[in-house]
Parts: C-alpha cells; sequence; structure tokens
C-alpha cells in the first residue's frame, strides 16, 4: 500500500503544479476577458491618461494654481538650497583625501 501510494505521489505533485500553471497562462492570455466592469474601466482611464501625458509631455490640464504653486515651492527650494535647475538630478564631486600627508 505505501509502496503505490510513492508512486502516486509524485504525479500527483505534477498534476497539481501543472494545473497552476494552466491556470496562471490562461488568466494572462486572457486579460480583457477575465475583467470585471470596474476593473475595466479603471484601466481604460490609466490608459487614456498615460496617452494624454505622452502627447502634452508634461502636466495633463494643468490650472493657474497649480501652475503657481509649483513656481512658489521651485522658488523656496531655491532660496533654501542656493538655485541651480530644480528638475536635474545633483552633480557631486567628491575630493580625494590624501591621508599620507602630515
Amino acid at each position: 500500500m505505501q509502496s503505490s501510494i510513492r508512486q502516486i505521489l509524485p504525479v500527483m505533485r505534477l498534476s497539481v503544479s501543472m494545473c497552476r500553471t494552466i491556470t496562471s497562462t490562461s488568466a494572462v492570455l486572457n486579460k480583457e476577458a477575465n475583467l470585471d466592469p470596474i476593473q475595466k474601466l479603471y484601466l481604460d482611464k490609466v490608459r487614456a491618461y498615460a496617452s494624454k501625458s505622452k502627447s502634452s509631455g508634461g502636466m495633463i490640464d494643468p490650472n493657474p494654481q497649480i501652475l503657481k504653486e509649483i513656481e512658489q515651492e521651485t522658488s523656496k527650494l531655491n532660496r533654501m538650497y542656493g538655485g541651480g535647475d530644480m528638475t536635474q538630478f545633483p552633480d557631486f564631486n567628491f575630493k580625494e583625501v590624501n591621508f599620507e600627508e602630515k
């Protein structure tokens, strides 16, 4: 009895593994078909936002108040941290320390 169980167990493990693989593969291949209406609406909005963002090259439909706040925050950061281009990552230059000098 135990020997027959030992022979069946690897087959059962393989069967469970194959079942999981087939299930996950079918879910991936049928993305749109498996969505409920709320998920589909959300994905449609995200895709629309992405296409608008690519076409505008920046913010989508910015109003004057938002643009004013961004300008105020940028000027505040320039005052606090000494200016420079706040849209670029800073360039760090470290000097090599000579520990052998007296």
